[in-house]
């Protein structure tokens, strides 16, 4: 899979951009803020529709538009679509395959598989559990697009139900049996959607496991593929549990009054933990709060690069994005990683500076600035 052309409309910093790509190690070398990482940021929200920046959509229109146009020749299997998004800030936004319409927005989501590693990249491992929770997620939606409904649906009923969990704790009498009864309801969809999302979430991590701890010994110095591990922290006991949506709803009821006093869900996927730890044996530590900069720099990167080895092991190739990643490396773990992503059918890079890429992955060049994007002949 790799984008053949990428077209641009008051997308960021970009008025209008056409640019051809080809196969293989593609550089985009420019200083930073002229707009090289917007490039890479458009072709990922073709992927997941949302940014690996930013948490909402306006950012992404340029100052004084109303709607920006992301476009895209995706070539797969040797046949080529033309993917199309407009993001329309504050309205609803559309897309397109090959010019026609799709119902909604997200069923393009899964059609182009990326996998982007950038700085920001830490906050899986130092930053808070939703950080490691949406990591799960957004690979789900990419191996399994269906689940995308899924994870919608179970975010509107946790809405739904905590503000009633808020009415409930405050309400008395009649109107208090009205709001249990009620809460209730939402229960058993809480239930039915939540053990869906987390048993998706279950077999990913197992599925991850083995390829998490191969590019951890890739990419540390002197560690072996036993070093990293993953595992899963749900808000219930899962071990031995037939059905976990029956596990869940039990699990809800017992903490009823703990909610209520609360006002709030203390029970499903979205109080679940992603466990990072490094060590050997019994002497096993959370990556947080213990790793040092660089175990934590490497344990993003293998995250990442077990995310790119278990799409492909699905039988695709994603598209690899390495987002100003080689500033932070020496000279020998830059050539370490280019050698483990020199294979993939594309890979996008993006450096301030063209030393900063190893000789690996220089292939096509762009130079980058002033809003300006040519080929480096």
């Amino acid at each position: 899979m790799h984008v053949a052309h990428l077209s641009l409309h008051n997308f960021r910093s970009y008025t209008d951009l056409d640019v051809v790509l080809e196969p293989g190690a593609i550089a985009f070398i420019g200083r930073n803020g002229q707009g090289k990482t917007n490039l890479i940021e458009a072709i990922d929200y073709l992927s997941r529709l949302s940014s690996h920046r930013v948490a909402s959509d306006a950012p992404l229109v340029r100052a004084g538009s109303d709607q920006a146009i992301v476009r895209a020749a995706v070539v797969r299997d040797g046949r080529t679509a033309i993917l199309e998004v407009e993001l329309n800030p504050g309205r609803a936004n559309r897309a397109r395959i090959n010019k026609s319409p799709l119902p909604r927005p997200r069923d393009l989501i899964g059609v182009m598989r990326t996998v982007v590693f950038a700085p920001d990249d830490l906050t899986l491992v130092k930053g808070d559990p939703s950080d490691r929770r949406k990591f799960l997620d957004d690979l789900l939606v990419l191996r399994t697009p269906r689940l995308v409904g899924v994870r919608s649906d179970y975010d509107r009923i946790l809405r739904q139900r905590n503000s009633l969990l808020k009415t409930a704790g405050f309400a008395r009498g009649e109107s208090r049996e009205t709001a249990l009864s009620t809460l209730a309801v939402w229960d058993l969809q809480l239930a039915d959607v939540g053990s869906q999302l987390l048993a998706a979430r279950l077999q990913l991590v197992d599925d991850l496991r083995p390829y998490v701890g191969k590019s951890y010994e890739a990419v540390a110095r002197g560690a072996s593929r036993d070093d990293a591990e993953i595992g899963y922290k749900s808000s219930f006991e899962t071990d031995g549990v037939d059905d976990l949506g029956e596990a869940l709803l039990a699990e809800l009821g017992r903490r009823r009054k703990d909610e209520l006093d609360r006002g709030v869900s203390l029970v499903g996927p979205h109080r679940d933990e992603l466990v990072l730890t490094l060590g050997n044996g019994e002497l096993r530590l959370p990556v947080k709060g213990y790793a040092s900069h660089g175990e934590s720099w490497s344990f993003a990167l293998a995250l990442r690069l077990a995310s790119y080895d278990l799409l492909r092991s699905d039988g695709d190739d994603p598209i690899l994005v390495l987002d100003d990643v080689f500033a932070e490396l020496d000279t020998e773990r830059r050539a370490q990683l280019a050698d483990l992503v020199a294979g993939a059918e594309q890979v996008l890079v993006t450096a301030a500076v063209a030393a900063d890429v190893p000789e690996a992955l220089r292939g096509v060049r762009f130079l980058v600035a002033d809003g300006e994007v040519s080929r480096d002949e």
